[in-house]
């Protein structure tokens, strides 16, 4: 079991991956006891980074060891070299490669959009190493409408001449996330940027990750042959107003594959942002369920 001061900051850590067009690393942090079997992993969404798992994970690092990848392209891990290879099946590859880097026999998922995409299709695999997943308002249909307005934005993002202006922007394009401090924007805000050398911040990831995403808009994108093949307990976070993940989805995802349990999140569009108490305890809760301690 963790202790209290192995939660303040995390270690760094990194892997190497591989890809058809050669070899790339891939970052992640780890909070609480590096010994601990009881592993969280935890993954973004399409432009995110990491550093949006830490203040649920400063607060689960007790029971679980806490484990967040940067996704190839994304944040402190390296560009792919072919814009092509930033869809599912290289993310999958490069999450079992983490997955026995950190000496994991099973983990526990946590995906935020893309993030639980991700945990879908490896929670789909025979075999899988995936005891339970909880999905974020993320499931097997994505609406042809919420893929058009994410790609309104991806690869778009211009320069910040000042953090303030990069706040200000994310706060418009994230406002789906809901009510949020100012200091909780700021934070989100910090995830998402980095100061380029001539001074303007500008977004942590490849802009070209929009190569490959533009290949999925015009449609909606179906996943329910990947779904339907789960089999580990299953929560489903969806927001109220999620234009990603309707109530049609999720009432079926309670009925089909691992038969999810499906809690809404009130006053939330895409995505929860799992930084309030009352979303971190509803992974807390589902996570410790039936759990001897």
């Amino acid at each position: 079991m963790a202790e209290a001061g192995l939660a303040a900051e995390p270690r760094r850590r990194s892997v190497q991956c591989a890809s058809a067009k050669g070899l790339h690393r891939i970052a992640y942090l780890e909070w609480g006891d590096a010994r601990n079997r009881d592993v969280l992993l935890c993954v973004h969404g399409l432009t995110r980074s990491a550093r949006d798992f830490e203040v649920l994970a400063r607060e689960l690092a007790g029971q679980f060891r806490v484990v967040a990848p940067d996704l190839a392209g994304r944040g402190d891990s390296d560009r792919l070299a072919d814009p092509m290879l930033y869809a599912v099946p290289q993310y999958v590859a490069d999450m079992v490669t983490l997955i026995a880097r950190i000496d994991a026999d099973t983990v526990n998922w946590l995906g935020t959009s893309l993030g639980g995409l991700v945990g879908i299709a490896l929670a789909a695999q025979a075999g899988t190493p995936v005891r339970k997943l909880i999905l974020n308002d993320s499931g097997p249909l994505v609406s042809k409408i919420a893929l058009e307005r994410i790609g309104t934005y991806v690869g778009n993002a211009p320069g910040f001449p000042s953090l303030d202006a990069a706040v200000r922007y994310v706060r418009t394009i994230s406002a789906p996330f809901g009510e949020h401090s100012e200091a909780q924007w700021r934070f989100l805000t910090e995830n998402w940027v980095r100061q380029a050398p001539d001074g303007t911040w500008r977004a942590a990831y490849d802009p070209r990750i929009a190569e490959a995403y533009r290949g999925m808009v015009g449609k909606d994108l179906d996943l329910w042959y990947l779904y339907d093949a789960i089999r580990c307990p299953t929560l489903v976070l969806r927001g109220e107003s999620s234009d990603l993940l309707s109530r049609d989805t999720t009432a079926q995802m309670a009925k089909r594959g691992p038969k999810a349990r499906v809690v809404e999140v009130r006053g939330v569009g895409h995505a929860p942002s799992l930084l309030h108490p009352d979303q971190i305890a509803l992974v807390r809760d589902f996570l410790l369920e039936g759990e001897t301690r």
